[in-house]
């Protein structure tokens, strides 16, 4: 079996690992028990949790195991990287059913039958029953002040403000790295890359206690060309869950991804084989798009099934090349067709404002049917739903049908 260092690595995940050559003498050894976390801040993952779980099942594809914590004691503090303030606090009540919703998310990546199944475990079986002054004097006395400040985590936060609150949140993943180390044999821990500060932090308390055997590796951020992050759509977040977008919406958003990102899409956020995915990367000018609509096709079918996605597909083609059925795109009921143009956008969330339609429909963004609506004052009629239905469309990328109650 190939040892998945190499498949990682050739796929473009790693980014720094604490120590690369015994990590790589570890997986050609033994089946390595690990852990990614997730912070339940929301009942659904998004895109931004995609490439840790991509991770998650290529380790276990390679006959590693992989411990999923979802992180229900530390979502009650937050984790402070890439944060400019502190993160609302949330109930006990809110974070348990966001549990329990990701859960079933987590299934789509790495399977919980066979050898090395996966296990799932929820930090607030440990961390919530801690007792203060003993995990100071345990834990916390092997922390240095200086060295924690001087994290990148920390260190944009001091200008607003950290809070002791949240100086503590290294502390507790540190700790969850050991508790999994002594429980589960857990040898490394694997984030993003923002999160190389806090996983430094539970390697060196292992080792600090007489281990030799913690390991810690962060994979690459998803980014466009620009350096922003991948994931983020008008509406916000892109999310896995159905309800949130739309399997249309979300076969959309990789079918418009950038030229230069077509590789990356492929080789991280599918499994089809490196030979396939070097051959689609290799298409030029219009060909790439051969290449973006197999990345939302294989992306779409990973998380919301092969039916969904063929019908994401087939929504896609009618729209753009008059083939298929328009069922499954994302559609809005009016109770009439007397209705603005302006008051169609927001019902659309195409925008939030009238100011930001009226905006829209100035710069030439907006269509009705294919023709360009110019007049802010327009108001629909019977006859632009001849067909039974109106498409109204911002920009080339961004659809809505319009029907009737």
């Amino acid at each position: 079996m190939k040892n998945v260092f190499d498949i990682l690595d050739e796929r473009g995940y790693i980014e720094q690992l604490t120590h690369p050559k015994e990590i790589k003498e570890l997986f050609e050894k033994e089946s390595v028990p690990f852990y990614i976390g997730i912070d339940p801040t929301a009942d659904s993952l998004h895109v931004g949790h995609f490439v840790s779980l991509m991770v998650a099942g290529h380790m276990q594809r390679c006959g590693h195991k992989p411990i999923i914590l979802v992180g229900g004691g530390t979502a009650t503090i937050g984790d402070p990287s890439g944060k400019t303030d502190m993160r609302r606090m949330m109930s006990r009540e809110e974070i348990n059913h966001n549990v329990e919703c990701i859960k079933k998310q987590v299934e789509k990546f790495v399977s919980f039958e066979g050898e090395n199944k996966a296990i799932i475990v929820n930090n607030a079986d440990w961390l919530l029953d801690l007792k203060f002054v003993e995990f100071v004097r345990e834990i916390g006395s092997l922390f240095s002040v200086n060295k924690m400040l001087s994290a990148e985590c920390y260190k944009q936060r001091l200008e607003t403000g950290l809070t002791f609150f949240e100086m503590s949140y290294m502390l507790m993943q540190s700790y969850d790295f050991l508790y999994l180390y002594n429980k589960y044999g857990c040898k490394l821990q694997m984030g993003g890359n923002d999160q190389w500060s806090n996983i430094i932090g539970g390697v060196e308390l292992i080792r600090k206690i007489g281990k030799d055997d913690s390991f810690g590796l962060t994979f690459k951020l998803l980014t466009t060309k620009e350096g922003k992050k991948m994931g983020k759509t008008e509406k916000g977040a892109l999310w896995l869950d159905p309800n949130k977008t739309s399997p249309y919406e979300f076969y959309q958003y990789w079918r418009n991804i950038e030229d230069s990102s077509v590789e990356t899409v492929l080789k991280m956020l599918t499994f089809l084989p490196i030979e396939k995915i070097n051959e689609l990367s290799s298409l030029k000018d219009e060909k790439i798009n051969e290449a973006k609509k197999v990345a939302a096709f294989e992306i779409t079918k990973l998380i919301h099934g092969e039916e969904e996605a063929k019908k994401a597909e087939e929504a896609s083609n009618a729209l753009f090349n008059g083939v298929g059925s328009l069922d499954n795109m994302p559609t809005v009921k009016l109770d009439n067709t007397n209705i603005s143009i302006v008051d169609a956008i927001i019902k659309t969330s195409i925008a939030p404002s009238k100011g930001q339609a009226r905006t829209l429909i100035s710069q030439g963004g907006i269509s009705l049917n294919d023709e360009k609506i110019s007049d802010i004052n327009y108001v629909l009629s019977d006859k632009d739903f001849s067909e039974g239905y109106a498409i109204l469309k911002k920009g080339k990328k961004v659809f809505y049908k319009l029907e009737l109650n």
